[in-house]
């Protein structure tokens, strides 16, 4: 059916005001920290009259900037494959296996989901200090705390979308893979895993994400030497000025790693989301 000429119009408006809508915020973001903290403080100017890049240089010294970025990629990193490794030995049993307790299992993973994180922020933070109370094994204020943390609610939905790939796996694959003699663990790495290799690396992108944006755990659960870049960012913000030229240098060099990790996974990404959806 071709396209009508009010339907192609229709089309180039919102995908032009879309474009806008997305482009917008990140020009600013770049124009503010290319102004000087005066220009940025006065009255807005879509071009900046003096451009300068040190803000650039100036937000190295202002926070301990490097140590924060060095957490967020360690804590998010360890936190997405730890997450993932643990939900592909799960979702492979669920999808695979029929036991007692499969669907109450299941249920439960799922709802998981529906509470808001603050209702486990006060246990969490009562069981790590009694934790180092009791045994001297330090989680709060620690970067394996934070792990353990984030595990709590990235694991259930990690699993519950494995699942829902490994569904979409032909089970004569598994079949074919017995009659050569596989067991259960061949099956699932030689055969199972580099089918699902999209759903693995949506499920992990999903992980690190969660846990690379998180703001309220971070803010509770670490002090000066593991706090992440989501809660080292107010650092900007001190009792008699806010170096907001110095927020927006960060705040972009600090979306590098993401985006180009996400641009180089896009198509596997995109594969994962959908591939689960249909059985």
């Amino acid at each position: 059916m071709r396209e009508t000429a009010a339907e192609r119009w229709s089309r180039r408006v919102v995908l032009t005001l879309l474009t806008l809508f997305t482009v917008t915020p990140l020009y600013v973001m770049l124009s503010s920290a290319v102004k000087p903290l005066r220009d940025v403080q006065g009255a807005f100017t879509w071009l900046p009259t003096r451009p300068s890049f040190q803000a650039f240089v100036d937000m190295w010294s202002t926070v301990p900037l490097g140590r924060y970025l060095v957490n967020s990629l360690l804590v998010s990193s360890v936190a997405a494959v730890v997450s993932v490794a643990i939900a592909i030995f799960a979702a492979f049993a669920v999808s695979r296996y029929r036991f007692r307790g499969r669907q109450v299992f299941s249920v439960t993973v799922l709802s998981t989901q529906m509470f808001p994180g603050i209702l486990f922020l006060l246990p969490l933070f009562l069981i790590y200090v009694n934790l180092g109370n009791a045994t001297g094994i330090e989680l709060y204020a620690s970067r394996t705390g934070l792990v353990i943390t984030y595990l709590t609610f990235s694991l259930p939905f990690s699993i519950w979308m494995l699942v829902g790939y490994f569904d979409s796996i032909p089970r004569g694959l598994d079949e074919a893979a017995q009659v050569d003699g596989a067991g259960p663990m061949r099956t699932l790495f030689q055969v199972i895993l580099p089918t699902a290799i999209p759903g693995v690396v949506a499920v992990t992108v999903y992980a690190f994400m969660t846990a690379w944006g998180e703001v309220l755990f971070a803010s509770v659960m670490t002090d000066e030497n593991s706090r992440t870049l989501a809660v080292g960012l107010q650092g900007y913000a001190t009792q008699y000025n806010v170096y907001w030229n110095q927020v927006m240098a960060a705040s972009l060099v600090v979306s590098i790693p993401v985006v180009a990790g996400f641009l180089m996974l896009q198509r596997y990404f995109v594969a994962g989301l959908t591939a689960g959806a249909v059985k």
